[in-house]
């Protein structure tokens, strides 16, 4: 049934590219060329999305997704090419280079197809349909990702890299562009069956009747996979290439307030330390990169993500709560630091990425020859920086394809530095920063995206909370301001994307997930009642456009969006939490917050739409299973009256920031206009009082209240109980 598979075929892939691109034309030049884009451009040139700008000088006739192109397609009764990737993905700069920059193969594609480029950051909902399809098809995913499909959306082939000549086994786009193109011309029929057949699946796939209410033994289970999977000696699960999955350790950190005994803990801490000693983590510049091609985290893919600062800061932040182990409060600062550096927009939104490549190759920023550390520091100081961040002359990187060393090295330590070691090393690090700002830098995606903005938001608040650091929450304010300034309508439609002072796409499900992710995190930072009333009102346009009346949980894009041929919803939490796992989540807290129960009744009903497939392997879902342990397990609503000068009020609320509680809520209800302000978004708070001049704190669990108590010691020895 599935048409031309055998042209899919596996092999190793090259690593090296060359050559750097050419600037763009400034806007106003832009604005100038023909719709096409010229003899020096393709239309991609008209684009906001880096991503598709870094194709406008392709020989190919790119299209962006939209009507026109498809309507072309059926005009000229071809089949549409659909790549999609993002500006970071290095292996989608390999396949541009080879195949989109060469004109040969360029003439084959413009003949044969309608060539469309696709942003994944941009469009997540198109992104996850044919990944569906590619994963279905060929057992694994990933990007590039390449589909070929007929002009009414329907593929009949799925794949990811392809260079421009047979790779080994690995079919070239000089053999591929003709096959399928004959394939359409001469079997039509097969193939529009096969496209059928495929789009049945989808159907099939997108989401069936709800199960049964997810409890304990499918917890239980999801940290039994976890433990058999961990690597004991190196940190992580797996053992060959390892990701950082943050939502993972948030969930064991979970698993363990409710086990103290188990080992869930353990395995929290070995690999946020392997994190914070490998390669993978930015020792001179901070932040953390991708992912580490190695079982060692020695060896990192480069990039570097918005959205993983965000979610490991978060488990950083978390760890540090349950233990007070103060190298967990320095990482999360080190990569709020590396976020607010070189991460920040003047206005204070965040942008999306950095590259992995310099100069035309891989991580070429990021590593170091022995002669030049030893120029740039004091004989001794070298020495001590080579052996402590286990450089060698050889070099510790070893080039990919080849497997050979290249002289050059990855800092990474086999201990975290003492404190002594700290003392000695910041000066240093600061030198070896500044010799390497001078360096190319990789290209830095700078669009700021709705979604990851809302995830750096919890993250720089939850930090600035629990640290007690003001100016850790300051830069979570500024982001939700550029937010509400720029990616709100009018209307009250989140969008999806800003870029050089313009907003625009359609928000979809995972920007208003991650929204109210961020604003109830600043809301419990801040206390401001309007982070709390924007909150409801992103939930409340959630449910309205997004949910699925019929068997629960939210699809992918909006009621009035642009319709795919499927529409699809997604539960896996893969590198990030999925948009139902997050709401789901958030909708328990807002309900406790706001005393709306209707908002956990969705909850809960968004948990059983995705029961039948956690049940499957619940470890792939354990944002999905936070909240199944959120309507399980212990948790509270506590309100605290008083002022927030008050020395008193002070001492319970950082009481209560720096506890683990993540099923427990704290609301500050300032006795005046913000009490007032409050009460509108959480109406029972009105009657709750202080005594004249105090404060008092409210703690009400399992839909009960209890006495309200007035010192901050009284409100701990209450919440131990």
């Amino acid at each position: 049934m599935i048409l031309a598979l055998a042209l899919l075929m596996s092999g190793s892939l090259p690593f090296s590219m060359e050559g750097e691109r050419q600037p763009l034309p400034p806007p106003e030049v832009i604005a100038r060329l023909p719709a096409d884009g010229g003899p020096e451009f393709n239309r991609l040139v008209f684009s906001k999305s880096p991503y598709l700008l870094q194709h406008a000088r392709n020989p190919v006739d790119w299209h962006e997704w939209g009507p026109e192109a498809f309507e072309l397609a059926a005009e000229r009764d071809v089949p549409v090419f659909l790549s999609i990737g993002y500006s970071t993905c290095h292996w989608c700069h390999v396949m541009e280079h080879e195949s989109f920059e060469d004109a040969e193969v360029a003439k084959l594609m413009n003949e044969a197809f309608v060539c469309i480029k696709v942003d994944r950051e941009e469009r997540p909902d198109i992104d996850q349909l044919y990944m569906t399809v590619t994963q279905a098809l060929t057992g694994s995913g990933g990007w590039p990702m390449t589909i070929v499909m007929t002009p009414g959306k329907k593929p009949f082939f799925a794949g990811t890299y392809f260079p421009k000549d047979q790779l080994g086994q690995r079919a070239g786009m000089k053999q591929l562009v003709p096959g399928l193109s004959q394939a359409w011309r001469e079997r039509r029929d097969d193939v529009l069956a096969s496209a059928n057949g495929i789009t049945e699946q989808l159907a099939q796939m997108s989401g069936g009747p709800a199960g049964d209410m997810l409890g304990e033994e499918v917890l239980a289970r999801a940290e039994e996979e976890l433990r058999v999977t961990f690597d004991a000696k190196r940190g992580g699960f797996g053992s060959s290439r390892k990701f950082p999955v943050p939502h993972e350790l948030r969930f064991l950190l979970g698993r363990h307030a409710n086990d103290a005994e188990g080992q869930s803990l353990v395995m929290v801490e070995k690999t946020l330390r392997a994190w914070r000693m490998g390669g993978i983590f930015d020792h001179v510049g901070l932040g953390i990169h991708r992912y580490s091609t190695d079982p060692e985290w020695l060896a990192p893919h480069f990039e570097k993500m918005l959205y993983d600062q965000a979610l490991c800061a978060l488990a950083y932040v978390d760890a540090w709560r349950v233990t007070k182990d103060a190298a967990f409060e320095r990482a999360a600062r080190e990569i709020l630091t590396y976020v607010a550096r070189d991460m920040t927009s003047p206005g204070g939104g965040f942008y999306s990425a950095e590259d992995a490549d310099s100069e035309g190759e891989e991580g070429l920023f990021y590593l170091w020859t022995l002669p030049e550390v030893r120029a740039l520091l004091a004989e001794d100081d070298a020495a001590w920086v080579i052996e402590r961040f286990r450089m060698t002359e050889p070099g510790n990187f070893r080039d990919e394809a080849t497997g050979k060393t290249t002289g050059r090295n990855i800092p990474h330590l086999e201990s975290l530095l003492t404190d002594a070691e700290r003392e000695r090393w910041e000066p240093l690090r600061q030198k070896l920063f500044a010799s390497r700002e001078a360096r190319a830098h990789p290209l830095k995606d700078d669009k700021v995206l709705t979604d990851w903005n809302g995830l750096m938001i919890a993250a720089f608040a939850e930090a600035g909370a629990a640290f007690g650091d003001a100016a850790l929450v300051g830069h979570a304010e500024r982001a939700a301001a550029f937010l509400r300034a720029n990616l709100l309508t009018k209307e009250g439609r989140l969008l999806k994307r800003w870029r050089g002072g313009e907003a625009g796409l359609q928000g979809m499900l995972e920007d208003h997930a991650f929204a109210l992710m961020g604003f109830l995190a600043l809301f419990e930072a801040t206390h401001d009642p309007a982070d709390l009333a924007l909150a409801r009102e992103i939930a409340d346009t959630a449910l309205e456009h997004f949910w699925d009346d019929e068997h629960g949980g939210f699809f992918l894009g909006p009621d009035d969006g642009e319709a795919l041929i499927v529409r699809s919803k997604d539960f896996y939490d893969g590198a990030r939490p999925s948009g139902n796992s997050v709401m789901a989540t958030e909708l328990l807290r807002l309900a406790r917050m706001t005393g709306e129960m209707s908002y956990e009744k969705r909850a809960i009903l968004t948990i059983r739409a995705g029961s039948l497939v956690v049940e499957q392997r619940p470890s792939s879902f354990t944002q999905m299973l936070a909240a199944v342990d959120f309507v399980t397990s212990r948790s509270r609503e506590i309100v605290v009256v008083g002022s927030p000068e008050s020395l008193e009020t002070q001492g319970m609320l950082r009481l209560l920031a720096q506890r683990y509680a993540p099923n427990d809520v704290v609301i500050l209800k300032v006795p005046g206009a913000r009490g007032e302000a409050l009460a509108k978004v959480a109406p029972y708070t009105e009657s709750q009082i202080a005594p004249a001049g105090g404060v008092a704190a409210y703690v009400c669990e399992g839909f009960a209240c209890k006495a309200p108590v007035v010192t901050a010691e009284a409100l701990a020895e209450l919440l131990a109980r």
